[in-house]
C-alpha cells in the first residue's frame, strides 16, 4: 500500500526546517558513509550528520508531526519509528539507484533496532525547485513515481525496490525514516486500514449504530489477533 500524507508539516515547520538545512553551516556528509556495501555502489547523495544538533532538532519536529497525524497511525500502526534522517540531492550528488532497504536497521541516534516494515519520505522541497528526483517505487502493481509538495509525505512498504532518479537542476531535500509496525504483514495492515477508513465514513454518514459498533469490534479483534506490542 502506498499512502500520500498531505500537509504533514505546517508552513512554519517547513520554513524552519528549510532554514536549518539551507544554512551555510549545515553539516552535510557523503551519503555513502551510512550505506552498506551494496547500497554504496548506487548511492550518490548527501546526508545531514546524524549526530549534529541540527539533526536532533529536526528529528524531533518530524516525529512530532507524525505523532499528531491520525492517518499515519491508522496506516502504519507504529510500534517503533527509526529516528528520521535528512538527505540532499543536487547535480553534484544527484541520485540513489535501485535498492532495497535493510530488513533490520540500527539507529545511531538512540541505539534501537527497528524492523523496516514501512518506509516514509517527507518532502522538504517543492516540485518546481528541482528537475528529476522522483522517488520511484517498484512493486507488484507496477512503477509508482512520487514527487510531492514540500511538507507532504509518502508511506510505502519497506519490502519495495525503490530509487531516486537523478536531479539535474536545483536541490531536492527530504527526510526519510522507517517504521516497525505492530502488524508485521502489509496485507493485514492494508485490510485494517481499509476497515478503519470505511468505519470512519459510516460514522460520519449514519452516526453510531449497532452495525458500526459491531464492525468496530471486528476491527479491534483483528488488531488484537495480528498485533505484536
Amino acid at each position: 500500500m502506498l499512502l500520500h500524507l498531505q500537509g504533514l508539516l505546517t508552513t512554519d515547520e517547513r520554513a524552519h526546517i528549510r532554514a536549518v538545512l539551507d544554512a551555510p553551516d549545515a553539516p552535510w556528509r557523503d551519503g555513502r558513509l551510512s550505506a552498506g556495501s551494496q547500497a554504496a555502489l548506487v548511492k550518490h547523495n548527501e546526508q545531514l550528520a546524524h549526530d549534529s544538533p541540527q539533526a536532533a532538532e529536526l528529528r524531533a519536529m518530524v516525529l512530532t508531526a507524525l505523532q499528531r497525524e491520525p492517518l499515519f497511525f491508522s496506516a502504519a500502526l507504529p510500534r517503533k519509528i527509526f529516528n528520521p534522517l535528512f538527505n540532499r540531492y543536487r547535480p553534484q550528488a544527484p541520485a540513489y539507484g535501485r535498492h532495497i532497504d535493510g530488513a533490520v536497521l540500527h539507529s545511531q541516534a538512540d541505539g534501537q533496532w527497528v524492523r523496516s516494515d514501512l518506509s516514509c519520505t517527507v518532502f522538504l522541497s517543492d516540485p518546481d525547485e528541482y528537475d528529476g528526483g522522483e522517488l520511484t517505487i517498484h512493486d507488484t502493481f507496477g512503477v509508482q513515481r512520487v514527487k510531492l509538495p514540500a511538507g507532504d509525505a509518502v508511506l510505502y512498504p519497506g519490502t519495495s525496490l525503490h530509487e531516486v532518479t537523478p536531479v539535474t537542476r536545483g536541490t531536492r531535500l527530504a527526510s526519510f525514516l522507517w517504521i516497525e509496525s505492530m502488524v508485521r504483514h502489509d496485507e493485514q495492515r492494508r485490510l485494517l486500514f481499509e476497515l478503519d477508513m470505511n468505519l470512519l465514513q459510516l460514522r460520519q454518514q449514519l452516526g453510531e449504530t449497532a452495525q458500526t459498533t459491531a464492525l468496530t469490534g471486528v476491527y479491534h479483534n483483528l488488531l488484537r489477533m495480528w498485533a505484536s506490542t
